[in-house]
C-alpha cells in the first residue's frame, strides 16, 4: 500500500507521521524488552497466564502442525505450541523488535525448548513466508502495535493454509462502566509509575496505556477480521472485556 509523505498515524494518543510509527514502537520495545516478563506478571496481576493459556486451549493445534507465533515476543506461547506440535511439528517465533526476539530466544533456550522453534525478525504486514505456510498463526498484544492492522490481516490470511485459524489475544474494551473507569485510573496513574519503578521508564508504559485505548473495539476488529477473507470470525471477553480473543478461519 502506497503511503502520502504527510500520511499520519497514532502512536498512542500523539499523532505521528505512519512513516515514523514503526521505529517510534520499535523503541519502546527496546526500553522494555529485558523487564517484560515481570512487568507483565506485575501489569496482570499473573492473569495474563490465564488469557494465554485459554488461547492455547482455543487453539485446536495437533502434533505435527506448524505455528506462527507472531509478536511472540518473549515465547510463553511458542514454550507451549513447541510441546504439542512435537518433534514433526514446527513453531516459528516472528518478532518485528530484534531486542524482544533475543530475549525470547534465550529464555526458551534456558527452558531447553530448541529442537522445533525458530527465530525470525518479521514485519506482520509483509511476512516473510510463502502462501498457505501455517496450520494456525497467533498474535498476543502485538496486535495494537502495527500501523496498518488491516494490512497485517491480509498477510496473515495469505500465509495461513485452508482450514488454517488465526488467533488475536489483544486488550480490548471492558463491557461495564464501572470496571472501564477503574481500569483507566490503573492505566493511566499505577501503571505507568509500576513501569518507572521496575523498569525505570514510565513513557513505555503510558505509550502501552494509550495505545490499548486506541486499539479497535471488539466488533471492530471481528469487522475487520472479516474484510481481509477470513471466515466463523467470533471473539471471547475475557476479564470482563479488559482482554478479547478472536478467532477466524481460512477455508
Amino acid at each position: 500500500m502506497s503511503q502520502n509523505a504527510n500520511d499520519t498515524t497514532h502512536f498512542g494518543y500523539e499523532q505521528v507521521k505512519t512513516s515514523e510509527k514503526q521505529a517510534k514502537v520499535a523503541d519502546v520495545f527496546h526500553s522494555v524488552a529485558a523487564k517484560y516478563d515481570i512487568m507483565n506478571d506485575l501489569m496482570s496481576f499473573g492473569v495474563h497466564r490465564l488469557w494465554k493459556r485459554f488461547a492455547i486451549d482455543c487453539s485446536g493445534v495437533r502434533p505435527g502442525q506448524k505455528v506462527l507465533d507472531l509478536a511472540g515476543g518473549t515465547g510463553d506461547l511458542t514454550a507451549k505450541f513447541s510441546r504439542i506440535v512435537g518433534d514433526k511439528g514446527q513453531v516459528i517465533l516472528a518478532d518485528i523488535n530484534d531486542s524482544m526476539l533475543k530475549v525470547g530466544r534465550d529464555k526458551l533456550r534456558d527452558l531447553g525448548v530448541v529442537s522445533n522453534v525458530e527465530y525470525v525478525q518479521a514485519n506482520a504486514q509483509a511476512l516473510p513466508f510463502p502462501d498457505n505456510t501455517f496450520d494456525l498463526i497467533t498474535i498476543a498484544f502485538g496486535l495494537r502495535n502495527v500501523t496498518d492492522k488491516d494490512e497485517a490481516l491480509r498477510s496473515m490470511y495469505r500465509v495461513l493454509k485452508p482450514g488454517g485459524r488465526l488467533l488475536v489475544l489483544e486488550f480490548s474494551k471492558p463491557s461495564n462502566e464501572l470496571l472501564s473507569k477503574a481500569y483507566d485510573m490503573y492505566s493511566f496513574n499505577l501503571l505507568p509509575t509500576m513501569g518507572k519503578v521496575v523498569a525505570n521508564d514510565s513513557e513505555s508504559y503510558k505509550y502501552l496505556a494509550e495505545s490499548i485505548r486506541m486499539h479497535p473495539d471488539q466488533d471492530t476488529l471481528k469487522g475487520m477480521m472479516e474484510n481481509a477473507g477470513f471466515e466463523q470470525a467470533q471473539y471471547y471477553n475475557l476479564t470482563g472485556g479488559i482482554v478479547a480473543l478472536h478467532r477466524g478461519y481460512k477455508f
